[in-house]
């Protein structure tokens, strides 16, 4: 007997992630590290972990990957009721490691049980159950059938009244930006929290002219959360900005995940009744931990770290 939807309901791919020990390249690598990641059930773990009901769906392939992401994302206490295992695809996967210094990942997504999946095979009554959606362009990314289905999913949110949350995360290793652009900017029409970075909107709106992109995202009904405005984050609602510090990371180990971190954090404050600066305090404060642990979702922070940061920490607002 399937349960009833969680209060925040999101979905995507979750891939197996594989990377070296120590910051090492892969092709002098002895061993690989084996984990996973997606932005999306990273940003579920993160909600869960901060005491939110939260549910995610997708396509797994009926293979060992999607049964290890399968079985954790349960034992974190996500609501995985409505994921589908494919014998017809297999699990997505993903490389990383650091070359130079520098992060690169490889991604072998391509005709994943992910990229398959189709309108037609959402719940419909699941979404509508929820409090909050939340999606993000890399889903709309994958597949012509992929961005119809996230689309849709927009639509019968929007159709019940459940607000919807979009974070663009624009990764132009899946597509140009052109198609990104059409597609992106689209849903931000229809959003009620839109959070992008700064340099994605720079990418998206095509200009630097922060005054431009003012009038763009002013133009929005969402509330919008820009990421990376020098060292803060900007709220801007019915016309009010209003900028956030960073919370500081007191080491820096594996930036990967932050954004995620921020966004659970985020969305849990939306939900536990925070104003949207509020809840942008919030997400500063689990982004800033995740940066120091390795790994897509493992250092996501649980309540009780998160409420001790926040008591402990003066916030100074600019």
């Amino acid at each position: 007997m399937q349960q009833g939807t969680p209060d925040i309901v999101t979905f995507g791919e979750s891939m197996a992630l594989f990377m070296p020990q120590e910051h090492k390249s892969i092709e002098r690598a002895a061993q690989l590290e084996q984990s996973f990641g997606g932005a999306e059930s990273n940003v579920a773990i993160g909600l869960a972990r901060l005491g939110a009901s939260v549910g995610w769906f997708g396509a797994l392939g009926n293979d060992p990957f999607g049964r290890l992401i399968l079985k954790a994302l349960r034992g974190e206490g996500v609501d995985v009721s409505r994921v589908r295992l494919s014998d017809e695809a297999t699990t997505g996967m993903m490389f990383r490691e650091h070359v130079a210094g520098r992060l690169a990942v490889h991604y072998y997504r391509k005709h994943s049980a992910a990229s398959r999946m189709q309108p037609e095979e959402l719940d419909e009554d699941y979404i509508r159950g929820a409090k909050l959606l939340h999606v993000t362009g890399i889903t709309t990314a994958l597949s012509d059938n992929c961005r119809k289905t996230v689309r849709r999913a927009v639509d019968i949110a929007k159709h019940a009244g459940v607000p919807v949350s979009f974070d663009p995360n624009l990764r132009l290793k899946l597509w140009s930006i052109e198609e990104a652009r059409e597609t992106l900017l689209d849903l931000a029409e229809d959003v009620d929290y839109f959070l992008p970075g700064w340099d994605e909107l720079k990418l998206l709106y095509d200009t630097d002219d922060f005054n431009v992109i003012r009038g763009k995202l002013n133009s929005l009904k969402a509330i919008t959360v820009i990421k990376g405005m020098g060292d803060a984050t900007l709220v801007m609602e019915q016309g009010k900005e209003t900028s956030v510090p960073f919370y500081p990371a007191e080491t820096v180990v594996d930036t990967v995940g932050a954004g995620d971190g921020f966004c659970a954090g985020f969305l849990a404050g939306v939900r536990n009744g925070m104003t949207p600066v509020e809840a942008v305090r919030l997400g500063s404060i689990a982004g800033s931990l995740v940066v120091q642990m390795r790994g897509d979702w493992e250092a996501l922070p649980d309540w009780d770290v998160v409420e001790q940061r926040m008591s402990a920490k003066a916030w100074v607002e600019r």
